[in-house]
């Protein structure tokens, strides 16, 4: 029979030896991120889709890409070992192919699921000059973005519009992912609504994809009044811009998607009362669409996700948080509504239901 001892000292050198193999992943955890958004800056998965499933050479890529050889042969051997993009060999074996996955797919800018502009907003110089000052949200409770750029992201995306595009942009993506998450995952949420209103709707892209779906419902997309000036024509969509503290415009439900966790509790119960004073009494909701982040159980393999959107909210917003199901619970009691539903889908977010 083994020794207690010998099997404790063979684990602790177990731990230790994983140990130095995971701060390895901290060290250089920029890595990952900083490769990607070259990936998606040089255009590589969007000229690989242009080609229609089929197989690239290094030269053949490199050409269409006006790029040298050597270098995007060192890129695609970092992103192919994390299986973000395919590598095949020839009927030889010497030459070495390039193919989509559905992985890559997601960093072609004009992919129909694409998220290549939420990793350019996160990457971008704005975003990441916030995470250097963390520490001292955690002492002071300062936030780090007011503090590098002198005023709130909110302010500094009005007064940068090219900043705000990134925004839209970012949040367009994630709207034809989640929106079609609900469709597909709970549609009954949209039965029996003519007018929705979107608070925060950004450009549109949400009641976009919500209408195509739905087209028995009218949307009002409801935002900032810089923000719904470039928002693009849409039938069936009404451009109407306010602020959300003041008021909400008319409808038989509302929507608000990824809005809240921006703002801390009090400004939440505020947003929320204005939500619920829109719709009707007797047959008016809130739709909201947040993560819950103690949500789905343990199969949930997009809990770490809402994790770390978390620590976003810290860097990124004044009183920002990710919520739990009680947490959500509280703000939505105190904002006066009588009950709530929470939905899971296939997205980081779940669908909460309110009624007044």
């Amino acid at each position: 029979m083994e020794d207690s001892g010998v099997v404790e000292t063979r684990e602790v050198v177990e731990d230790e030896a994983q140990a130095q193999i995971d701060i390895w992943k901290y060290i250089l955890g920029f890595t990952e991120m900083a490769v990607v958004k070259c990936a998606i800056e040089l255009g590589i998965a969007d000229v690989l889709e242009s080609h229609q499933g089929q197989a690239m050479t290094l030269d053949e890529l490199s050409s269409s890409l006006n790029c040298s050889p050597s270098s995007l042969y060192r890129i695609m051997r970092f992103l192919t070992n994390r299986s973000i993009f395919k590598q095949l060999p020839d009927g030889n074996g010497t030459t070495t192919r390039y193919v989509q996955t559905p992985l890559s797919r997601l960093l072609a800018r004009n992919g129909e699921k694409s998220m290549a502009a939420f990793v350019l907003l996160e990457t971008s110089p704005v975003m990441l000059a916030p995470w250097h000052g963390l520490r001292d949200r955690v002492l002071a409770n300062g936030p780090p973005f007011d503090t590098v750029h002198g005023q709130d992201i909110w302010s500094y995306a009005k007064k940068n519009p090219d900043h705000s595009k990134l925004i839209n942009d970012a949040m367009s993506c994630d709207a034809r992912f989640s929106v079609s998450a609900i469709v597909h995952g709970c549609p009954e949420v949209f039965e029996g609504i003519g007018c929705l209103v979107d608070v925060g709707g950004g450009d549109g892209t949400a009641l976009r994809t919500l209408i195509k779906a739905c087209p028995w419902i009218r949307g009002i997309n409801f935002d900032l009044p810089h923000v719904v000036s470039v928002a693009p024509h849409f039938d069936g969509i009404e451009h109407v811009a306010g602020n959300m503290f003041d008021a909400v415009p008319k409808a038989d439900a509302a929507f608000i998607k990824w809005v809240l966790h921006d703002w801390g509790d009090e400004e939440c119960i505020s947003i929320l009362k204005k939500c619920r004073e829109a719709v009707p009494q007797d047959t008016g909701k809130v739709i909201i669409v947040e993560a819950v982040i103690d949500g789905g159980g343990p199969e949930n393999k997009l809990k770490d996700v809402g994790l770390m959107l978390d620590m976003v909210m810290m860097a990124h917003t004044t009183t920002g948080k990710e919520r739990t199901s009680k947490e959500w619970a509280y703000i939505l009691s105190q904002a006066g509504f009588s009950r709530h539903s929470v939905k899971q889908i296939r997205a980081v977010q779940s669908v909460i239901e309110a009624f007044p």
